[in-house]
Order: structure tokens, then sequence, then C-alpha cells
């Protein structure tokens, strides 16, 4: 397979089974998209053939031998698998999915609470669908137990705070650490702690510990101050702008080289959110994301109307990228970061982020769900810290998807940087976790080419 698209006014060709991008002229992109009507796949002879150069030739009303050589340095590339190269994965998946799988990540949700009351939070200010409640360190120890013991032999293990506002429960989280640090030594484990705060309760301490203890902080900010105060007010309707942005640059400048992401979600209402990506910029950031809502309010909802725009504005950051990188001070979004030639393992590549069998979340009072999106949904729930998953069925139908059950999946190009796509979105949209979420999947389609159009790039300008 392979994809054929222009971006920035140039014509990008990735042969999707090798992850092998190229930067093609004008008429080689039309030889292939003439080739591409005919057929999905050529070998390496058949593009050699001197009929085939004929009756391309005679369809573009060009030279033969013109043709004849485009044809034999695309017969090149596929000869060395760089072009309509094979599937290396689908003859796996009987092997990769009766592998035996560990945990190991678990999203702590630490705080079912929240000081902020973001109009399109699909945790319902920090509820899930439940009740208020922070988590005690107690339970945060047993999850961390129970993520030694589920985790077999594997030694490097992950555990995000997350909320509600994790903040909540500082207290909670230091002690946490600690007891993930005695669990280290003991077991010879590694844990990998980060966080994911709206910025309200950073101060100086929570700075130190931050950077001594945790891999990556997430901060939470929506843009400029009109859009952020419109989408991120305190529950009495004040905006949280002001308040937040200074102890998200200092929280930013106290990493000094150590990972944080600024993070925003846009909206309909903000569907011009390169805007916002270059105030993030303009504010000092350099570590930047940002996410498409998704939520089923009217009012804020991206619908396929928005689809075009914001496939512009991607564009736009592309280009507002390649200018940030020439003038010498470039920035980083992390939609546009695929490892095209290594890229995540085979069963990452298959499944996505390992919802329900490798990555799990947990509630204040240590149940066990598939992801932090599904918790309060109890037809997911797995089981919970103490007792480990005792919903054997519910692992089972998370382990069964992958891109090879997803007709969408398998003729899109974009699926080996997904994996088939976010669960929970699949489940909000269609009513199954295997499902289709078509508007996230058509927006991941172009970020993935804004991405491999960078990389492209990069290696244009050397």
């Amino acid at each position: 397979m392979i994809h054929l698209f222009r971006n920035s006014g140039f014509d990008i060709v990735l042969d999707v089974n090798s992850a092998a991008v190229h930067l093609v002229d004008e008429m080689t992109a039309r030889v292939l998209r003439i080739l591409l009507d005919r057929k999905d796949t050529y070998g390496s002879e058949e593009l050699a053939e001197p009929e085939l150069a004929r009756e391309v030739a005679e369809e573009l009303d060009q030279d033969p031998e013109l043709i004849a050589e485009i044809l034999g340095e695309l017969s090149e590339l596929t000869a060395v698998g760089r072009l309509f190269s094979k599937d290396p994965y689908e003859a796996l998946v009987p092997k990769v999915m009766d592998n035996k799988t560990v945990v190991k990540a678990l999203c702590l949700n630490i705080a079912h609470d929240c000081n902020l009351a973001c109009r399109y939070c699909f945790a319902e200010e920090g509820e899930y669908h439940g009740r208020r409640g922070l988590m005690s360190a107690e339970t945060g120890k047993k999850a961390l137990d129970f993520l030694v013991r589920a985790s077999g032999s594997r030694r490097n293990l992950e555990v995000d705070f997350f909320g509600g506002e994790p903040l909540l429960a500082f207290d909670a989280i230091k002690e946490i650490v600690a007891y993930g640090r005695e669990l280290e030594k003991k077991h010879d484990k590694l844990f990998r702690f980060t966080m994911t705060t709206n910025g309200v309760l950073l101060n100086r301490e929570v700075e130190e510990f931050a950077n001594r203890e945790m891999a990556n902080v997430v901060l939470s900010l929506d843009g400029r101050k009109e859009v952020n105060d419109r989408m991120r007010p305190f529950r009495g309707g004040q905006g949280s702008y002001d308040l937040i942005v200074p102890k998200l640059q200092s929280m930013a400048r106290a990493r000094d080289g150590k990972q944080y992401y600024l993070r925003g979600t846009f909206t309909s209402q903000n569907l011009d959110f390169v805007k916002d990506i270059e105030h993030f910029y303009d504010l000092g950031f350099r570590e930047l994301s940002m996410e498409p809502v998704v939520t089923d309010d009217p009012q804020f909802m991206i619908t396929e109307d928005n689809i075009a725009q914001i496939k512009d504005e991607y564009d736009r950051l592309v280009q507002l990228m390649r200018e940030k990188k020439d003038a010498g001070d470039p920035f980083r979004f992390f939609h546009f970061m695929i490892d095209l030639d290594g890229g995540p393992c085979v069963y990452k590549r298959m499944s996505g982020c390992g919802a329900g069998t490798e990555y799990l979340a947990v509630t204040p009072w240590g149940e066990l769900y598939p992801c932090h999106q599904f918790v309060g949904q109890e037809e997911f729930l797995l089981g919970n810290v103490e007792d480990g998953i005792t919903n054997d069925e519910v692992s089972r139908r998370f382990k069964s998807v992958n891109l090879y059950t997803k007709d969408a999946c398998r003729s899109c190009f974009a699926k080996f940087c997904c994996g088939g796509g976010c669960m929970a979105n699949a489940y909000q949209s269609s009513g199954r976790i295997d499902g289709d979420y078509e508007i996230g999947c058509e927006l991941e389609r172009k970020r993935v080419e804004c991405a491999i159009a960078l990389k492209a790039f990069g290696s244009e300008e050397g």
C-alpha cells in the first residue's frame, strides 16, 4: 500500500508497510496516480515492463523513454522494499494476539474532583458519572502493588496521576511516589511517574517535587485568554487564565530540559486554534499539544462541517513550524511526532494504546477500568486493586480489537501510526469499542500527512 499526497506544494509518497517516505517530482506523481488508479500494488519486474511504460506514456502524452526511466526508478525502490512493500504484520496477528499481555501502565484517577469547571469536560468536573472523592495514599499504594504483581517480568512501568485535578491530593501523591521508590528496590522495577494538572495549585514545592520525581508533566491551557477563560472557568464563572499562566510558565522553566507538554483542547468555538498555538509559543512554551474535543455537546462538538477548516489549520501549523525552525527557535507538536523509522512495538502498532489489557485506570476507591474515559461506566468495570482483574470478559473484548479486525483500518494509510485509534472515542461515537469514530479518523489521517510532510521537508533541507 502506498499513499500519495500533496503538502505545501510538494508531492509526497508514503510506502505504508515499510514507512519509507519519498519526495517526488510532478511527473513521477502523475505516473504513480495512474498506477494506483489501475491497482493497489506492483512488483519490481512488473514496473520494469516496456509495455507498461508505453501505456502510461500514451495516457500522459509523454515521451516513453522518460516514463520508462521513472518506472525504472520506481522498480528499483520496489525491489529493495521501499515501495509497494508487503504487510509485515498481518501474518503475525494470531501469534501476537495470543501472547500473554501484562499490565505495564496505570492511570491513577487520584482526584474525582476539580477546582475548575471546564465546559467540555468528559469527566463532569471530576465526578466521572459518580461521586466526588480523593484517592487515599493507602489505595494508591495498593494500586502500585497490583501493578507490580500484574506486570510479570516487565521492569519499566508507568503511572500517571490524573483527575479531576491531581494536586488536590498532593500529599497522597508524595506518599505514593515514595512507596513506589521502595518497590523499585524490592522488586527490581522502574516506575516512570507522570502528572497532568490545570496549574491552579502549582507552587515552588510542587515544582521541586515534579522535577525530582515526574518524568513528564502535562500542563493544561486552552490558548488565548478569551478562549481559555470561556472554556476553563472556575465554578463561580471567573476566568482562570491570569492565575494559571504565570504558574505554568514557571513550571515549564523549572523543567529545564525535562519533558513537559502544554496541552490545549480546541472545540467548534475556536477552530482557528493555530492562533492559540502561536499564543503558547509567544508565552515561551516549546512542547505543545492541541487536542480536538470529543463530546456530544452541540455547543462544542466537532462536526463534519468543521473538518475542512481544521485540515487547513493543520497545514498552517506545518508552515508555522517550518518558519520557527528556519528562524532557529523550533517547537514540537505532539500529534506531529511519529516515528516512521523505528516506531512502536508490533503489538502497539496493531492495537494502539493497549487500553483494557496493558493500560488500566484506577478510581479513588481502587476500581479498575480499561482507561480513564471508561471510568464510571459499570459495564466496563474490570475489578479492583486488591483482587485484580476479575472480569476477564471485558479484557478479552479489548484484546480482540486491532486494526485487522476493523475494516476501515485495513485500507487506511495511517493505520500503523494510530494502531486502530482510540477505543473510547469509537465507543462514544458508535456504541462499540471496535467501531469507528470517523471524524477522529479523518483528522488523524491529516495529522499523519502533516507529520510525514515535516519529515520529508527535514530530509530535503538536510
